[in-house]
C-alpha cells in the first residue's frame, strides 16, 4: 500500500506555533533522547525489539539519506517504554554499507538502546534533524501506535541522519500519547 509522505520540515524552519503544547521542546531537544528519558524513568527505562531486519526503507528514508529506492537496510523498529507503558516509536535505518567494521556492532544491539551507543563515541556526528506532523495516511503511523484501540488522531516525529564511523543511519522518532510533558 503506498502511503502519502508526511511534509518534513527542518528543525530551523519548523514555527512554534506549527506544533501542539508540549511537543516543540520534544521535537527540537539536540541532546540524547534515551539519556534523557533513562533519567526521567529512575530505573523503569526499558527497550522493547518490535522487528529487525532487511528491507527497503520507505521513499522518504532512502531519499533522505541519498540511498537508490532498491537499496536494502538492516532496519530496527523498537519502542521505548517507561513502566511498561510505550512513550517513543523508533525506526532506524542502516544502510548495509554503514554496517562494516566496527559499526557492525550496531547489528547485535538486542534490547540496549541505540542513544547509549551513538553519543557515547565522540565521533559521532548528527547532520540533519527534521520534524513531521503526520496521520493514519502516511507510513508508520499503525506501526506506532497499533496498541491502542482507539489511535490518535496524529502524531508527531522527527528524524535524524547520523554519520558513525563515518557511515550515515537515520533514526526516526515517533512520540506517543503518552509520554509526559518536555522537560522530564
Amino acid at each position: 500500500m503506498h502511503h502519502r509522505e508526511p511534509v518534513w520540515r527542518s528543525s530551523r524552519r519548523l514555527l512554534r506555533s506549527q506544533v501542539p503544547t508540549g511537543w516543540w521542546e520534544w521535537l527540537l531537544d539536540p541532546a540524547s533522547l534515551t539519556q534523557r528519558l533513562q533519567r526521567a524513568c529512575d530505573g523503569c527505562f526499558s527497550v522493547e525489539v518490535l522487528s529487525q531486519g532487511w528491507d527497503k526503507p520507505l521513499h522518504n528514508e532512502a531519499r533522505a539519506m541519498g540511498l537508490l529506492e532498491s537499496r536494502r537496510a538492516l532496519i530496527r523498529e523498537v519502542y521505548l517504554h517507561w513502566d511498561g507503558k510505550p512513550w517513543v516509536f523508533a525506526r532506524t535505518v542502516f544502510p548495509a554499507s554503514s554496517l562494516r567494521g566496527r559499526a557492525r556492532r550496531l547489528t547485535l544491539l538486542g534490547d540496549r538502546p541505540l542513544g547509549a551507543v551513538l553519543f557515547a563515541d565522540p565521533s559521532t556526528k548528527r547532520r540533519r534533524m527534521e520534524a513531521a506532523r503526520f496521520d493514519a495516511r502516511h507510513a508508520l503511523f499503525h506501526d506506532a501506535c497499533g496498541h491502542w484501540q482507539q489511535p490518535p488522531a496524529e502524531l508527531w516525529r522527527r528524524r535524524k541522519l547520523f554519520c558513525y564511523q563515518g557511515k550515515p543511519l537515520l533514526v526516526n522518532e515517533i512520540f506517543l500519547p503518552d509520554i509526559p510533558a518536555f522537560p522530564l
